[in-house]
Order: structure tokens, then sequence, then C-alpha cells
């Protein structure tokens, strides 16, 4: 395993190449043994920098819950990371422009995201998830890469927050409003992604490790594994991993989505430098 001083040294470079819109090489390629538990090391030290520097985290990402990308990036199974109030934004409307210009390589991910009024228990159970959830909204991921041209390992992921950039988060749907049909609706779900007048992609609700709310149950149990890691708290918001490929976006793009099978508004975004 890395030492702890080799360890706050790849923090420190991941977090230059963050704040500084770089990349690197993968650190599985040049680091010895660079596996998760080094990763997951790595990013709680860039976590706790941040936090440094007045960052106030408000919740967690999960990305790669959704199989059909694997083979894409050669990642296998998801990973987790910090979200923060300067990473996201509570959007007032359905309409609304996003600068990109700060991030590498940015791409989009279409998610459905869940507020936790009380702590969730260790549990697989969606019933008993569910009950702890006060609001659900459709949320757009803006993900990045600070490993050129999207190569790299699970491991390398981790370490770089997971790839978050940015959250865009739609309307809150409070939960009495979804019926009590709603834990199968967040599996059936579809929803499409535009840009322009032109479908790029569609997924559906399943394609979250089954769920939404299976993918907050795989969060559950990966962080109860980690020594390190604080449980999920009221409070805390978790945009739950893309519903369909992420595609890559630039300035000038209007970017756009539906869902149907959930009362959940889409979003429109326009992407700035």
């Amino acid at each position: 395993m890395a030492d702890e001083i080799n360890l706050r040294t790849v923090a420190h470079e991941i977090k230059v190449a963050q704040d500084q819109c770089r990349q690197l090489e993968p650190f599985t390629s040049c680091v010895k043994n660079f596996g998760n538990t080094e990763a997951y090391a790595v990013a709680r030290h860039i976590h706790e920098m941040r936090m440094d520097e007045g960052a106030t985290p408000i919740g967690r990402k999960i990305g790669f819950t959704n199989p059909k990308i694997w083979s894409t990036y050669g990642v296998y199974e998801p990973v987790w990371a910090y979200v923060y109030d300067t990473t996201v934004t509570r959007l007032k409307r359905s309409e609304v422009r996003c600068s990109i210009g700060q991030f590498a390589e940015p791409r989009i991910e279409p998610e459905v995201v869940v507020h936790f009024l009380s702590t969730p228990p260790v549990t697989d159970d969606p019933e008993k998830i569910l009950e702890c959830i006060d609001w659900i909204a459709h949320g757009i991921e803006i993900v990045q890469s600070h490993y050129p041209a999207w190569k790299f390992r699970a491991a390398d992921t981790i370490a770089d927050s997971g790839l978050h950039a940015a959250l865009l988060v739609g309307e809150p749907q409070f939960l009495n409003k979804f019926g009590p049909t709603v834990i199968s609706d967040l599996e059936r779900f579809e929803i499409t992604l535009s840009c322009g007048n032109q479908l790029r992609d569609s997924g559906k609700g399943a394609n979250a490790l089954g769920s939404p709310l299976r993918a907050i149950a795989y969060l559950i149990d990966v962080i109860a594994k980690q020594p390190h890691a604080l449980p999920l708290q009221s409070g805390e918001l978790v945009t739950t991993g893309t519903l369909t490929n992420a595609l890559p976006i630039e300035p000038g793009q209007n970017w756009t989505t539906n869902l149907d099978g959930i009362d959940l508004p889409g979003i429109s975004v326009t992407f700035d430098l």
C-alpha cells in the first residue's frame, strides 16, 4: 500500500489539476499498488482541503451505476464522492445556462436526485430507504476527466472526486406527490436526452443499478464498509448516477431532457464557456 505521504502528494496533484483544469497521467499506471482503498484515501484528503477552503459538503454522488456504460470506460463498479455547496446549483426554473469552460472534457449525465429528511439505516430495502426521503428531483450532473481522452481505471475516478464537476438540481417534488407506485415508477420511467432538436440517447430508471433506490442501497453498503467514511445523514442529497450514456458537451449547445412515467419535470440547459 502506498504510504500516507505519497497519497497526500497524489491528492495535491489531483486538486491542482481540478483547480487549474489540467490533465494527468492516470495514477493506476504510474503509482504502484494504487487501488480503490488508496484512491478513497486520496479523495478524503482532497475533501478535507476543499472544506479547509470553505466548501460545505451537502451530499454525495454515485458514479458508474449504469452497467450499460461500464465496458466503454473499463470501470465495472460504482464509485462515490462528495458534492458541495460550491458545485451544486438548485434550479429555480427548467431553463438554465451553465458555464463549462473550467472543466476538463466535460460530459452530461441525466440523473435522479433524492434528499434525506432523516438518516437512512444500513439496508437494501427500498421501502425503508424511501421512508427517509422527503423529496425527489431530476438533476443533470456535469462530469469531467482529468485524465486525457477519458482513459482511466476505477481507482483513478475515485481519486478524481468521482469525476464530479457540477450538479444542476431541478425543482424538488415532495414524496407525497408521487403516490403508492413511486418505487416501481422509479424503476420503470423513461428519459430522453436531446441536443438541439436531435435525440442523442434515452434511458430508464432501472439503468441505475435497477433503480435509483437500489443505487442508494449500494452506496449505503459501501460507505458502511469504509472505516473513514461518514454515513449518509439527514439533510444530505444524493445523485444516483447517469440514466443514459455520458455524452460530450460543448459551449453553445442546448441540451434538454424529458421524463415519462414519473412526475418529474425535464431540464433545458445551454452551455457557455
